[in-house]
């Protein structure tokens, strides 16, 4: 059984599963991480996500371990570099890992530039298929300063602009109140176009935006010859997260942007792992990282009384109609019209097979239905 393909754009034909690498370096050694790409590669899996900032949880220690270890297993298995698509991204202001470019501080041209050479170099590849910035600058964290001094080594822009944060990675409502120096979109384009021209990258993507970051970055790029068009955006959706439709999937199906829907497990929640008698495997990521993962903690906390109770319900689903949950909910993401491949991440070898088993199933509209039923009563748990 092969996995299905998708033509994301020109010249860019991707699998429906994109095998996320955020484990490699962390969770996963070398040797198990080569293996692991060697059976995703072997089932027809030829897309690959990645970050700067990866693995997680991020640490000095180990950053940038994903991408080397994805550009070794290139070398090391020979393989053509036309018969991968690998995607990753630049991290967004931060200010908690002093470790990138001091924070980092913000995206203007100049961190940027260094993050897509840093990222070539980790690769050891010549240029990165998808580009994607991983959270806007438009977002921030209460440590982030309230100015950044001027400067980038293009001497064209500078980090003045005020603007209103971005709710994300589990919050969920926008408070004008909340301001700070940012970059103009602008000038990130102008950055990756540059980029872009010189072939280091071939397509742009965003990643945890919303609708009106997107529809900036358009507006910008159709006004603008020299500023690339974003093609994708990678944004969690699953059964307990679905707030991609409603604001996102309108603009995305007008300006014909496709959605990588990361996260389709949950974090591995949808497999029922964590609601077994014994509570989940102690090397299940929530569990190996308690107290370590804030993002992942916060997000997906097993104390939330809405998000076990409607687990359990879409667990009652696929016992109902004969679905392993994993299928449910794999099957459930790349149903949407918008989605053109979904990005999970997997530990072991058993975990991919369930996964790559389930990239063919088909919901009839009476599981549709029922799902339908259960998000009304239970909407977006882990938003």
């Amino acid at each position: 059984m092969s996995v299905p393909l998708f033509n994301l754009a020109p010249n860019l034909t991707v699998s429906r599963l994109c095998l996320g690498t955020m484990t490699f370096g962390e969770q996963n050694s070398l040797p198990q991480s080569l293996r692991l790409l060697d059976q995703a590669f072997d089932a027809g899996i030829n897309f690959f996500d990645s970050a700067e900032m990866y693995p997680v949880p991020q640490r000095a220690e180990t950053q940038g371990k994903s991408e080397e270890y994805f550009g070794q297993w290139v070398r090391k298995r020979k393989i053509s570099r036309d018969r991968v698509v690998i995607a990753t991204k630049v991290a967004g202001p931060s200010g908690q890992m002093s470790w990138i470019r001091d924070g980092p501080k913000c995206l203007d041209a100049k961190n940027i530039t260094e993050a897509v050479d840093g990222s070539l170099k980790r690769l050891q590849m010549d240029h990165i298929d998808l580009y994607q910035i991983h959270w806007p600058d438009r977002f921030v964290y209460s440590s982030y300063p309230l100015s950044i001094s001027p400067g980038d080594s293009l001497g064209l822009w500078t980090c003045h602009f005020k603007t209103n944060y971005v709710p994300m990675f589990g919050e969920t409502e926008y408070d004008p109140v909340r301001q700070f120096s940012s970059v103009p979109i602008e000038e990130q384009l102008d950055a990756l176009g540059r980029a872009v021209d010189a072939g280091k990258i071939r397509y742009i993507g965003l990643s945890n935006e919303t609708p009106y970051g997107v529809m900036k970055f358009l507006h910008f790029a159709e006004n603008n010859v020299h500023y690339p068009k974003i093609i994708s955006v990678q944004n969690s959706y699953s059964l307990l997260c679905r707030t991609f439709d409603s604001g996102m999937a309108e603009c995305c199906h007008h300006e014909r942007i496709y959605v990588l829907g990361y996260s389709p497990l949950a974090m591995g929640i949808l497999s029922g792992k964590y609601f077994a008698s014994d509570g989940a495997p102690s090397d299940a990521r929530l569990n190996l990282f308690k107290g370590r993962y804030s993002e992942g903690e916060s997000r997906y906390s097993l104390a939330r009384n809405t998000l076990k109770l409607a687990t359990m319900e879409y667990l009652g689903i696929a016992e109902k109609y004969g679905l392993h949950p994993v299928s449910l909910a794999i099957a459930f993401v790349l149903n949407h019209p918008l989605v053109a491949s979904t990005v999970f991440g997997v530990t072991k070898s058993w975990q991919l097979e369930e996964v790559i088993s389930a990239c063919n199933v088909e919901l009839t509209s009476e599981i549709i239905v029922d799902i339908n039923k259960i998000h009304a009563k239970f909407p977006n748990p882990c938003p």
